[in-house]
């Protein structure tokens, strides 16, 4: 790729939503925290400044020294990004009566290029506390709301731009357009496609690895299976993958995953490591622990397959992006570990290669269409890299996976059968710590309970319970209840993310 957007994080929820909406404009960025501008990138043609949780007048507010970027390139400022911008210049920003959330209509009082072919009187979405007032002559005002006088304003004699609604959000209506203009400000080209990502992609692997022999960590979801294909096509038989069985699998995956890759053409090396990881996770049942054991145990088993492979340079990981967002915050705060970030321990003396790190799931699916794979590969649910670890709650057993691959089985067949799993993004069964009393046949139980799990998303950034109808539901619970031993109780989860997470560990 040579040209991208950055997007300067400040912490917004909605952050990730401007990345996708720029990409969905088929323009390449990339999302940095707030005070990590890569001023060596000669491919950067514009800079977005996002929205934030604190107020600029907090003390522990995000603040940057944006001289060096404004004037170089265009700048948008959305939100927060926006009351920064405006304040540095000599505008006031002062805390409201109330908080303004939600829809209003965009009044705009000059032409624009920024708002070029935008409706007046549209409606966008506003999320602050805080107002911007007092603007100096040198800052023009654009736009206004009927409660907010400076909804849109720029920056005379140069391009950049604040704008105190969402432009990203469904809500705004004319959003997608003022950030297809700000492109064109921008001078994008907009050509960052599936196929012009893995013709850069396959050259940048090439000219990268060269004749280096390569490790890659399997997992049989979609991330990793692209990622070995993505790499079988730049540099062929230097590449092995190590596909472990940690005994957290789905019901059959080891054996299924196998095969598919056999039809793939890569060189794989199954690895049954069961004993290894239940005798680790032996009364454990801290959820971050559990993670950190089966991430400790991948690598150890990949440290010691490498050792037995002939130089052996890097080890390829299929990391998204949302796996990097929840693992490193610019807060501090870890929301989840995830065992394929984070690099690896010295003692493997390996380099990491992660071809897919900046990409969403949906693009990875893309890639994988683009790359040739079969759709019925590409459209697997998201399965987590710790598996059934982080799906059973509280001390992992035996006979606990049993149970819980039991009623996963059963419940993601039957959205198969019911042609309801391509419209769920993620699905699956968990089991919970908690015994209640029921009753089989004349007999008091003291069983299990089996929650289940479906969402609707697009990235797994939010997520939305699925609204399965109620007849599957009373079906996949009779089947679990009868077919499973020691279960005796379900339940549907009817979270979204935010607040819950997708995995309940």
């Amino acid at each position: 790729m040579d040209e991208k957007i950055i997007i300067l994080d400040f912490g917004s929820q909605t952050t990730q939503l401007i990345g996708r909406r720029i990409r969905e404009l088929n323009t390449f960025c990339e999302i940095v925290p707030f005070n990590k501008f890569p001023f060596e990138d000669k491919t950067v043609k514009g800079v977005i400044l996002s929205g934030s949780p604190f107020s600029v007048n907090d003390k522990e507010a995000f603040k940057t020294d944006l001289s060096e970027i404004r004037g170089k390139y265009p700048v948008l400022g959305i939100c927060y990004g926006a009351q920064l911008i405006a304040q540095t210049e000599g505008a006031k920003v002062i805390k409201t009566d109330s908080r303004e959330y939600g829809r209003a209509k965009l009044s705009t009082h000059v032409d624009d290029q920024l708002f070029k072919d935008v409706l007046n009187l549209s409606t966008v979405w506003m999320s602050h506390g805080d107002s911007i007032t007092n603007l100096p002559n040198h800052l023009q005002l654009i736009a206004s709301t009927e409660d907010v006088e400076v909804a849109a304003y720029r920056v005379s004699d140069e391009l950049t731009w604040g704008v105190q609604f969402h432009p990203e959000v469904v809500h705004t209506d004319e959003g997608v357009k003022l950030l297809s203009n700000f492109l064109d400000i921008c001078g994008c080209k907009r050509d960052w496609t599936p196929a012009s990502f893995v013709k850069s992609t396959l050259k940048n692997l090439k000219e990268e690895l060269g004749n280096d022999k390569v490790i890659l960590a399997l997992s049989g979801g979609v991330d990793s299976s692209v990622t070995a294909v993505l790499l079988h096509q730049a540099i062929g038989k230097n590449l092995t993958c190590v596909f472990v069985d940690h005994g957290l699998l789905r019901k059959n995956e080891f054996e299924d995953v196998l095969t598919d890759y056999e039809h793939l053409g890569l060189n794989v090396i199954g690895v049954n490591a069961k004993d290894i990881f239940y005798k680790e996770l032996s009364g454990v049942t801290d959820p971050e622990e559990k993670r950190k054991i089966i991430g400790k145990g991948f690598i150890d088993i990949f440290d010691e397959e490498a050792h037995k492979l002939k130089d052996i340079k890097w080890l390829a990981q299929g990391t998204i992006y949302p796996d990097i967002i929840e693992s490193l915050s610019i807060t501090g705060t870890v929301i989840k570990s995830h065992h394929n970030v984070g690099g690896l321990p010295e003692k493997m003396n390996l380099k990491l290669c992660e071809p897919l790190k900046l990409l969403f799931k949906d693009e990875v699916r893309k890639i994988g269409l683009e790359l040739g794979m079969e759709p019925h590969l590409i459209h697997r649910h998201p399965f987590p890299g710790p598996g059934l670890g982080i799906r059973i709650l509280g001390e992992i057993t035996p006979d606990k996976v049993r149970i819980a691959q039991e009623a996963d089985h059963i419940f993601i067949s039957n959205l198969r059968k019911a042609n309801l799993y391509n419209k769920v993004w993620q699905a699956g069964a968990i089991l919970l710590p908690v015994q209640s009393v029921g009753v089989m046949g004349d007999q008091r139980t003291y069983e299990n309970t089996i929650a289940l799990r479906a969402v609707t998303s697009v990235d797994a950034m939010t997520a939305d319970w699925a609204q399965l109808p109620y007849e599957f539901l009373a079906k996949v619970s009779n089947e679990i209840i009868n077919k499973v031993k020691g279960v005796n109780r379900v339940v549907y989860d009817i979270s979204s993310k935010p607040p819950a997470t997708i995995e309940w560990e």
